[in-house]
Parts: C-alpha cells; sequence; structure tokens
C-alpha cells in the first residue's frame, strides 16, 4: 500500500493549529495531564510508511477503519502506549510525527513498515476506566527475556532498562506495558513478570512479541506519588536524627 505525501498533507492552518495544540501540551506537562488513556488496546495497527529525519520520524499507521471515525488533527492517540499527536489522516491512515527524544526512550524508534502497533485512542468524559489511568508518557523500555506458555495463558518476564525505575513495580500492581494495562506477577531487583489471557495476546501485539523484542513501560502514577513521598518522608526523618546525634554527641 502506497500513500503520497501530498495526499496525506494536511492544510497549513490545521497544522499550525495541531503543532500549537502540541507545544502547549508539552509545556504544561509537567503541571498536568493532558490526555488520559485506560490501558484497555482497542486493538492493533500497521505501520505503512516511516520518514526518517535527522533526529525526527514521521509515521504513517493505520488503524482499523472503525476506530478513526471523526478523528481530528490534533487529536491524541496512543502508540504502543505512548501519546502521539494526530497531523494528518487518509481514511484510516494517520500520520504522527516523533520527536528524537520520544524515539529514545520508547521502542518506536524500531518501528519499520509492516510493524503492528497497539493504538488507543485517548479516553473521553463518561468512558469506562475499565484498566488504570495511563498518561502515555512512558519511563522506560524493558526487553522480553523468557516467555512460558501454557495450556490457556502466557508467562512472559521483562528485563527493565532502567533498574531505578523497579522500585514503582510492586506485586498485584499495575503496569503499562507497550500501553496495555496489565497486573505485575513475579519481581525481582531488575525484571518482573505478567500473565497473559487468550484475549490480550489476541488483541494486542503481545501474541506476536517474543524473547529479545522490547516493550515500553509506563509505571502506575499513583504508585510512583506514594513511593517518591514516602521516600522523601523517611530521607528527611533521618537527617533529622542524624542532626540531633551530632548535637548530642557535641554537647
Amino acid at each position: 500500500m502506497h500513500i503520497s505525501a501530498a495526499a496525506l498533507r494536511p492544510r497549513a492552518p490545521q497544522l499550525q493549529a495541531a503543532r500549537q495544540r502540541s507545544s502547549r501540551g508539552r509545556s504544561r506537562r509537567v503541571l498536568s495531564v493532558q490526555s488520559l488513556f485506560t490501558g484497555i488496546v482497542q486493538g492493533k495497527g500497521t505501520v505503512r510508511a516511516v520518514d526518517r529525519k535527522t533526529d525526527f520520524c514521521v509515521f504513517d499507521i493505520e488503524l482499523p477503519a472503525e476506530r478513526t471515525d471523526n478523528v481530528q488533527i490534533g487529536a491524541s492517540v496512543a502508540i504502543n502506549g505512548t501519546c502521539l499527536t494526530v497531523v494528518a489522516q487518509q481514511g484510516a491512515t494517520l500520520r504522527f510525527d516523533v520527536m528524537v527524544e520520544t524515539l529514545r526512550r520508547t521502542n518506536l524508534g524500531a518501528l519499520q513498515p509492516g510493524t503492528q502497533i497497539n493504538f488507543e485512542r485517548s479516553a473521553r468524559v463518561g468512558d469506562e476506566i475499565g484498566g488504570h489511568t495511563v498518561s502515555g508518557h512512558v519511563h522506560t523500555t524493558a526487553t522480553i527475556v523468557d516467555v512460558q506458555d501454557t495450556e490457556n495463558n502466557r508467562r512472559v518476564e521483562y528485563e527493565v532498562s532502567d533498574p531505578a525505575f523497579m522500585k514503582y513495580i510492586l506485586p498485584k500492581g499495575f503496569i503499562s506495558v507497550d500501553g496495555c494495562s496489565l497486573t505485575v506477577g513475579e519481581v525481582t531487583d531488575t525484571t518482573f513478570s505478567v500473565y497473559l489471557i487468550p484475549e490480550t495476546m489476541r488483541v494486542t501485539v503481545a501474541g506476536v512479541k517474543g524473547q529479545g523484542d522490547v516493550v515500553n513501560i509506563e509505571v502506575e502514577a499513583q504508585t510512583q506519588a506514594i513511593v517518591d513521598t514516602v521516600e522523601r518522608v523517611l530521607q528527611r526523618y533521618l537527617e533529622g536524627g542524624r542532626l540531633t546525634q551530632a548535637q548530642a554527641a557535641a554537647r
């Protein structure tokens, strides 16, 4: 399937408005989440074209036609759990601009024409949150180090590329893997596992990924906030205790 650049090129005002919205979203990202996802992957899409530039990449990704109804230029779509902005559309094919930081921190930099991806359009007010709240801001990546299939499910073990994030990954806690909300199984110092039912493997790219493949990881926001808060409080308590002991020794 060939899609010409002209066919996907949006009108200048549309593209300018989309970039302005994207820029505004990035400038406020530290303060609030601009787009919200549920971690319930809506299906698989296919990369149709990749245009690599210096520290920049443009992806044309085809989604199921029924999932692209009413998509507007500037809309947010999670691709493998990464929140991207639609900059152009032709039928069921959407175009996304991706910056170097996103390419470096996620598995999107390795996408090739024909690669399948998970997608989820941003949630709307009143939508059911079937998984957990996901921002689409990937924290790190992980590599599949083991896959064990049984009759009715699959156990997958991942090694996290940045061990600093392991403190936020807890047994029975939530985690987003390529945008899919999953429950954590076992945890070690550098790895964690999940258990996948047949429906998850059918709907998502989890069914086609195997040992050695890289996935995007977003830790659960509330867990991250609790762990960071407890660490700060304990650090202040310990620092206060050391100060009191020093003062007592001086006396």
